[in-house]
């Protein structure tokens, strides 16, 4: 039996629920009033051959709570006249929610978009927008207006996160609000005050004017004849912040870039050399360190389509890295230790040298076994030794 339900009915309202559109409803004209339902009826053949079932189908749809049925009568040449549902409307918001159960949450909507509307009326147009996103924030909503109203107040404020001093708030609720926080401020701060070429949820703090934590670099000395920093000897494993990274200008010829931090610390010494950790930080940190533009860069990562990608990325700051054991040879000599790799990518990398392209080719395209990956921490200690041995 296809004939319409109650449930179906219910299920009707409660996808104008899941839409947002009954919440718009309870401060706009979103939905038009009264609202017709959709309605399968039985048809002549079923009044003929299934009379009990009809009239029970009848007697359930009458019971219906809060809709409207639209009755007409209809003279059956077997049945005689029968009293049948024509159409089912639903005459207000009011009742759709009953239907559904949900008036007790439109209310909270409505306290919502009447608090809006008194503290910051621009942010009206996110509520209708995302109704059901702004009742789940119910609970934090007051906090969210506290921090719209302080960045108000504090252009670009130029400082932490958590030193904003708004009524219930701290760095870690601005911390895990950022995204909802970020949509809210761009519709209440004026244009001038946001920088828009910073955008998601990491460029937050710079996008409204905070200050961020700082970039940090981490890296070890690979010659021990190299100048070290004071407190350090040997050969150090050291962390600056990125601007003291940039003004280091350490006089060496070499820079290794690895993403591997257990391949980072044994790295063996090597002459004029240092090895920096690629975790953690964007190319753009180490782009600012003028003094590593004319040594010799040279990066390695694992021999899968992600790290041919972030070396591509990487040629964006510095068109001269050289890939260490990325290569044909390293891969097909470690085929014991092949992995998966779990969302390889599949664009054209436009940086990549015709070697590398070939090798990249061969790992996006499944050549050799699908998804393959090649971790950069199995390849053997021999084969590193052997290779940068190689180098003059």
């Amino acid at each position: 039996m296809s004939w319409t339900t109650s449930a179906d009915l219910r299920a009707q309202v409660q996808r104008l629920w899941d839409r947002g559109d009954l919440l718009r409803a309870v401060a706009s004209d979103a939905v038009s009033w009264p609202l017709r339902l959709s309605l399968k009826t039985p048809g002549a053949a079923d009044l003929s051959d299934r009379f009990e079932a009809v009239r029970d189908w009848v007697r359930a749809l009458a019971d219906t709570p809060h809709v409207r049925i639209e009755w007409r009568d209809w003279n059956h040449r077997v049945q005689g006249m029968q009293r049948l549902p024509a159409a089912v409307w639903v005459d207000s918001a009011h009742d759709a929610l009953a239907v559904i159960g949900m008036a007790r949450e439109a209310r909270r909507f409505d306290a919502l978009w009447q608090q809006t509307a008194a503290a910051q009326p621009a942010l009206l147009s996110w509520l209708s927008r995302r109704p059901r996103q702004a009742l789940d924030l119910a609970d934090r909503w007051q906090r969210l207006l506290a921090v719209v109203a302080w960045l108000q107040a504090h252009p670009r404020p130029g400082v932490y996160m958590r030193q904003v001093d708004a009524p219930g708030v701290d760095s870690k609720f601005i911390e895990t609000h950022r995204g909802v926080l970020g949509e809210l401020l761009d519709l209440a701060l004026p244009p001038a005050t946001i920088d828009s070429g910073a955008t998601g949820i990491t460029q937050f703090a710079r996008r409204f004017g905070f200050l961020d934590k700082p970039v940090r670099i981490r890296f070890r000395l690979l010659d021990p004849a190299l100048p070290g920093l004071p407190g350090c000897t040997g050969l150090p494993d050291i962390t600056l912040d990125a601007g003291s990274f940039a003004d280091l200008a350490l006089p060496v010829e070499r820079v290794f870039i690895t993403e591997n931090e257990t391949n980072f610390l044994a790295f063996p010494p090597l002459a004029g050399a240092i090895v920096v950790f690629g975790a953690g930080y964007g190319w753009e940190a180490l782009a600012r360190a003028a003094w590593l533009h004319p040594c010799r860069l040279h990066y390695w990562g694992d021999i899968d389509t992600h790290g041919f990608a972030i070396l591509d990325q990487l040629r964006g700051h510095f068109p001269q890295v050289a890939s260490f054991l990325m290569d044909r040879d390293t891969l097909l000599a470690h085929r014991l230790h092949w992995g998966e790799e779990p969302e390889p990518a599949r664009q054209d990398l436009l940086r990549l040298t015709t070697q590398e392209e070939a090798v990249y080719d061969e790992l996006r395209f499944d050549r050799l076994q699908s998804r393959l990956r090649l971790e950069q921490e199995r390849v053997g200690f021999g084969w590193l030794n052997e290779r940068l041995r190689g180098f003059p």
